[in-house]
């Protein structure tokens, strides 16, 4: 049974008794409206959420508005393409199959722990139950309240729907009610390099290699760049290091999509919702207005930037206070000034393109405008990168090819146009 048809089956269940209360907490009536509106009331239609304009409650729940007759198309919803195709590419696992796979959500099993809840390494077999086993990683929910409920439900509807090189893949969902209690589990496949932030950040893993950073930040621009325009446009909402994964070949890939909506629709110019996310990655409109566009990740994505030169968290309270907010810090050292090469990561002992370097902090520094409307957009945030990735790839006129540590490339790759940021 799908994951839709079973929450739907439920909602006929419980509906005469919530259906007239604002944020009720029954599961079935999250079904209704879909991921869009995985934070909204009971009484907001499917395409409310992508649509409002208004601003949300402390709640978090969106009040829905009338659709005007400007925004008026024929762009299809999350939900309604999760119903068409979405749930039939999804397998559903038994719990105790998953509870097999992971030695009982076992301790030496565990890979990492979030709002969500916890995330074990696991095996399994194919459906049918033939050759090898394989390893994924099963998101377990935290039982505690409604609204991990509510992202274990966004998760299964976008990533049920969306498909793209550089996105994790959900492989298959766990819902069922019993004496346990609501047990609520994703599967996806396993990502054996960790994150970008274990990269970046903690001294147990061996630092990134220059051209490999440049790899990793370009596949996950590309993840977004599908994200903000493809079939249906996604405000992904969490963009930080420790939501990019990296595969076998560290090909980056965004997950965690928990907090993801529908972008505007028609005549609308954002999405209205209480302000979620991680201090320190969030744009200043988003934190002000609890206003939502494509643009407001943009931001996000000129922090991740920065944090790529500079090894450095944006926000780290255990260094010098002048240098615990890293916008603030590197703002210091313009990618134009002599003084550029202090913000550079010091575990790449100087091994990277100074050109290529002060191309990327320009192009975070267009990420990071204030006027949101001139940012790039993602699409341009791909070629820029593209281009400095190339440059660094390519030898020296007249010089022999470089080898893994080779330094200062002489090809510039142009950011557009912007001015700084105030």
């Amino acid at each position: 049974m799908s994951c839709l048809c079973w929450f739907k089956r439920r909602s006929r269940k419980g509906r005469s008794s919530s259906s007239g209360k604002r944020g009720a907490s029954s599961t079935a009536t999250v079904s209704v409206s879909g991921p869009a509106t995985a934070t909204a009331t009971t009484t907001t239609t499917t395409t409310a959420s992508a649509e409002s304009t208004s601003r949300s409650d402390d709640s978090g729940a969106v009040r829905p508005v009338s659709k005007s007759a400007g925004s008026s198309q024929s762009q299809r919803s999350i939900s309604s393409l999760y119903e068409e195709r979405g749930h039939g590419q999804l397998r559903v696992f038994d719990y105790d199959e998953l509870q097999g796979a992971t030695a009982e959500f076992g301790r030496a099993q565990k890979l990492g722990e979030g709002g969500f809840g916890s995330v074990y390494k696991g095996f399994i077999r194919a459906a049918d139950g033939k050759g090898d086993r394989v390893p994924v990683a099963v998101k377990k929910l935290n039982q505690r309240g409604m609204q991990g409920h509510k992202q274990w439900l966004a998760e299964v509807q976008f990533l049920g729907v969306l498909e793209h090189p550089n996105l994790v893949k959900l492989l298959g969902y766990c819902a069922v009610d019993s004496e346990r209690g609501a047990q609520r589990l994703l599967v996806y496949e396993f990502m054996p390099n960790k994150s970008l932030e274990d990269h970046l950040f903690r001294r147990a893993n061996p630092p990134l290699p220059w051209n490999r950073r440049l790899q990793v930040i370009l596949g996950a621009a590309e993840g977004l760049a599908y994200l903000h325009e493809g079939e249906v446009q996604v405000i992904y909402r969490d963009f930080k290091t420790s939501n990019v994964l990296l595969d076998k070949d560290f090909r980056a890939k965004l997950s965690d999509f928990g907090l993801a909506r529908e972008g505007p629709t028609g005549a609308n110019t954002h999405v209205s919702t209480a302000v979620v996310g991680t201090q320190g990655y969030a744009a200043p409109e988003y934190m002000d207005t609890g206003h939502l566009t494509t643009k407001s990740y943009v931001w996000s994505f000129g922090v991740v930037l920065y944090e790529i030169l500079t090894g450095r968290r944006s926000l780290d309270r255990n260094r010098p206070a002048a240098e615990q907010k890293l916008l603030e810090w590197v703002a210091q050292f313009p990618p134009d000034s002599r003084n550029f090469r202090m913000i550079m990561d010091p575990r790449l002992r100087g091994e990277y393109s100074v050109k290529a370097a002060r191309e990327i902090a320009k192009l975070a520094d267009s990420c990071l405008l204030k006027n949101a409307k001139e940012r790039p957009t993602m699409s341009e945030v791909v070629e820029v990168l593209g281009r400095a990735v190339q440059a660094h790839a390519e030898p020296d006129s007249g010089a022999p090819g470089p080898g893994p540590g080779a330094k200062g490339k002489k090809t510039d790759a142009a950011t557009p146009s912007r001015r700084r940021r105030d």
